[in-house]
């Protein structure tokens, strides 16, 4: 039997939720936008009013205003869109039992089993899911549906969003007519770097990448290459799972900086509190890890500056001055003292926290182990910043300040 599977994706999720909680916003265009002063002056969401005027999600407020003086500029609330995103999980469910969240505006659904409980038919099943949303959320949906999820996603994202319906079929049947002619840079998996590699190749449809032969590719790009074949092809064997999202594969934290770091001293404060972040998650879903990763972006965005270096630390770990060592050692090893915009860190190589080898000669593990219960029950009860290092009160530190939001942006 072939799979039905959709990929719901809310229109402009974060300006639908505010224009909901504020009917006065309706029939104006608004953007939701971070704060300018701290760099974080960019786009996240505008309504399809504002995209009327040229404004883009991604780009800077100072551009979008320029586009439409008369522009309604929200700021962000995260807590609130997760609130809402996790409402439409709930939602979903009333169709299929195998709802996968992919992102906080994004989920698949497998009505694979319960398609015979809505109508029959495919499109007329996900015409049925989006009045539902639209009634009970007052926001609107638009619906990829494929055998896939891979196909489900680009019927979603190049067809979906661009019809009036807000509905799209992509299957292996339509595959060469439908998505084949578009350029490369439209399948799913593909940046603009990759699409730059492609280009180049002479490869500049999706259907040329299809019909590359496979190996010339694995031998490229080894699984990535394949990967992108497989999709370009429209084979995806992955299941919609309820708990995929709960199978962490790393723990990663990442900060643009309110100003450029041109500085050791300064980058070194933002480096141990986001190893202490990091960690913090870890400790969080029992995990421990071996790998320590560091990126960093340069102060001028329009070239490619910076880098991603990975190490393996001494032994598996989830304590935050550890991988502080391991990050600090690669960040003054690959650093060109150029200025630094924006910084990231990275644990992987999980394991259980509960399968570690305790020495009987040594108890540092379990010294390491009762700090860390102790200053994560002190966070717990009392918030994040109510235990900080000294460092996080000198002027280059973020701590408490990223303490009051949610994904870089306040609650």
């Amino acid at each position: 039997m072939e799979r039905i599977i959709f990929l719901v994706d809310i229109q402009s999720f974060f300006a639908s939720i505010e224009k909901r909680a504020d009917p006065s916003l309706r029939h104006k265009p608004i953007v939701v936008a971070g704060d300018p002063e701290r760099r974080s002056g960019v786009i996240l969401a505008a309504c399809p009013l504002a995209k009327r005027w040229g404004v883009e999600t991604a780009e800077a407020l100072w551009e979008a205003q320029q586009k439409c003086p008369h522009l309604t500029v929200v700021k962000p609330r995260m807590e609130t869109y997760v609130r809402a995103s996790i409402e439409l999980t709930h939602l979903m469910y009333s169709f299929s039992d195998l709802v996968e969240p992919y992102s906080i505006d994004e989920q698949f659904i497998d009505v694979t089993h319960t398609l015979h409980l809505l109508d029959g038919d495919p499109v007329r099943a996900a015409f049925r899911l989006q009045r539902t949303i639209y009634e009970k959320m007052r926001i609107r949906a638009r619906i990829g549906i494929g055998p896939n999820k891979v196909l489900a996603k680009m019927a979603c994202d190049n067809f979906a969003k661009k019809n009036k319906t807000g509905i799209a079929l992509l299957n292996h049947q339509t595959l060469a007519s439908q998505l084949w002619p578009l350029p490369v840079r439209s399948l799913f998996g593909v940046g603009q770097r990759m699409a730059r590699h492609l280009e180049r190749m002479g490869i500049r449809t999706i259907g040329q990448l299809a019909q590359m032969p496979l190996e010339s590719l694995k031998k490229r790009w080894g699984i990535n290459g394949e990967r992108l074949w497989l999709s370009a092809n429209g084979i995806d064997e992955s299941p919609v799972s309820p708990s995929s999202h709960e199978k962490t594969k790393s723990i990663g934290h990442h900060m643009t900086l309110p100003r450029d770091y041109t500085t050791l001293e300064e980058i070194r404060v933002v480096l141990l509190e986001l190893c202490e972040e990091v960690s913090w998650r870890a400790r969080l879903k029992n995990y421990v890890g071996q790998t320590i990763a560091v990126g960093i972006r340069g102060a001028r965005l329009e070239a490619e500056t910076g880098f991603f270096r990975q190490a393996q630390l001494p032994e598996k770990t989830n304590h935050g001055p550890d991988l502080f060592k391991g990050a600090l050692r690669l960040f003054v090893q690959h650093w060109n003292g150029q200025p630094v915009r924006s910084i990231g860190v990275t644990l992987s190589g999980l394991e259980s926290a509960h399968l570690r080898q305790l020495s009987l000669f040594d108890d540092t593990i379990v010294k390491k182990e009762r700090l860390n219960r102790a200053v994560d029950q002190i966070r717990e009860r009392y918030g994040k910043a109510a235990i900080l290092r000294a460092v996080s009160l000198t002027g280059a530190g973020q701590a408490r300040e990223r303490a009051q939001k949610i994904g870089g942006h306040y609650k």
